[in-house]
């Protein structure tokens, strides 16, 4: 009875772990590709999380040999730090984020 009541517990603790890390947040990513030819790699992630993207700007800076890349993203915390993972695992790339505090109304 104790076994299946701690089990109980933690299955419940789980799913409202879950149900959490589904509240949606905007957020705001900064990208700034150093390697040019990771350019490809980059646009392709963001393709993958298109569905996260709000708005997207882009600034070729020539002078310094370097692309910035700013999003305005809207998504759970796991969403938007599986993209931004995986485009900090890009070689060239700096990425930095910023997530609000508020959840979605609903």
């Amino acid at each position: 009875m104790t076994t299946l009541h701690f089990k109980t517990i933690f299955e419940s603790q789980k799913y409202k772990k879950e149900v959490v890390s589904l509240d949606k947040r905007i957020g705001i990513v900064g990208i700034v590709v150093e390697d040019l030819s990771s350019a490809e790699r980059v646009n392709a992630i963001l393709h993958e999380y298109a569905g996260l993207i709000v708005g997207r700007i882009g600034i070729p800076y020539r002078e310094r040999k370097v692309s910035i890349i700013a999003l305005i993203v809207d998504g759970s915390n796991d969403e938007i730090s599986a993209l931004t993972g995986k485009l900090g695992r890009v070689t060239g790339v700096s990425v930095k984020s910023m997530i609000t505090k508020f959840n979605e109304k609903k």
